[in-house]
């Protein structure tokens, strides 16, 4: 992905009582049509390379923050600090610094979660929705994120790993930082993530820790560098804050998403493989949840960080969609 920084603009926008790191493409100012893309984890603005070229290319203005607690935008140290009301507060403040009434949107994993919250908040700012991997399920009050998790999964679930400060941070802390986005990057296995007891992370991953063909070295070492500097805690701090948004939001239980939305998810994706997944996108309860959803695709053979493995195709969908409105 090296070739395309060149085209690439970096800044930084205070937002929402934080410094983000936005990285950009395409046409300056306020008058082209803008995308904001939103990454998840463990990942940063750099996993949108592609797809800023191609948007860019196509007259775009394409905008790839590093989400709060990432890479090179400020990490709140309070783990409370990383709700989906917080980031998208600061979504908000940089959609206002952008100058434009309206954005498109594109969100993958935590991304994608916090893309469809701020369609639930902030639906006057969104055009359009594309998201990636992760499936909007409206709140239900009968029981929390983590108690549906456990109910589904056992405590093993990689998330409910996840929860303990330091926990998480001192397991990856053992590990070379290379192979352990090698690692991940390289997982293709379809099924929910499952870390027993005695196995750690990456010992439960099934790819083999060499660098996946569809990434180079050098953007192995980017990431790398990035997360040698900032550690992982922001990034588990938004599963650590899951229970906490399911209790903030209880004025929006079982409220739907009436953006005009695209889904794209890989078949080999551990989330479109978690329990009940499959049936609730395939047998109208997703389409309930989201009326104006327009369009699902599965892409066969693909895991995922889909928009990196199959950054073409990807990026095609992309434009296509946003290209009706």
């Amino acid at each position: 992905m090296a070739a395309a920084l060149d085209g690439v603009r970096h800044r930084t926008v205070e937002a929402n009582g934080v410094r983000l790191h936005v990285a950009e493409a395409g046409p300056e100012g306020g008058g082209a049509p803008t995308v904001l893309l939103l990454h998840g984890f463990p990942d940063l603005w750099y996993g949108w390379l592609h797809q800023m070229a191609a948007l860019a290319a196509r007259g775009y203005r394409a905008v790839a923050p590093d989400l709060r607690g990432y890479g090179d935008s400020d990490a709140p140290p309070d783990a409370s600090a990383y709700t989906t009301f917080h980031v998208v507060g600061d979504l908000v403040a940089l959609i206002a610094d952008l100058g434009q009434p309206q954005v498109f949107v594109v969100g993958h994993d935590w991304g994608a979660i916090v893309a469809w919250q701020l369609c639930l908040l902030r639906p006057d700012l969104v055009r359009a929705l594309v998201n990636l991997s992760v499936v909007y399920n409206p709140r239900r009050p009968e029981r929390s994120p983590l108690q549906a998790i456990r109910a589904a999964c056992g405590e093993d679930h990689y998330m409910c790993r996840f929860q303990e400060r330091g926990v998480a941070e001192a397991e990856f802390a053992r590990y070379d930082i290379k192979y352990i986005f090698n690692k991940t990057f390289g997982m293709r296995k379809p099924a929910a993530l499952i870390l027993p007891k005695d196995k750690s992370f990456f010992d439960s991953l099934d790819s083999d820790g060499t660098c996946p063909p569809w990434l180079s070295e050098e953007d192995i070492s980017y990431y790398a560098e990035k997360f040698t500097k900032t550690g992982f805690t922001g990034g588990f701090n938004y599963y650590r804050c899951m229970d906490l948004n399911w209790e903030l939001s209880a004025p929006w239980t079982g409220a739907p998403i009436k953006v005009p939305t695209k889904f794209i998810v890989g078949d080999l994706d551990l989330t479109y493989n978690n329990p009940g997944v499959q049936d609730y996108i395939h047998k109208g309860g997703f389409k309930a949840s989201v009326p104006n959803l327009e369009d699902v695709v599965v892409m066969e053979g693909v895991s995922h960080f889909i928009n990196q493995e199959k950054p073409s195709e990807v990026s095609d969908h992309i434009c296509e969609f946003f290209s009706k409105f």
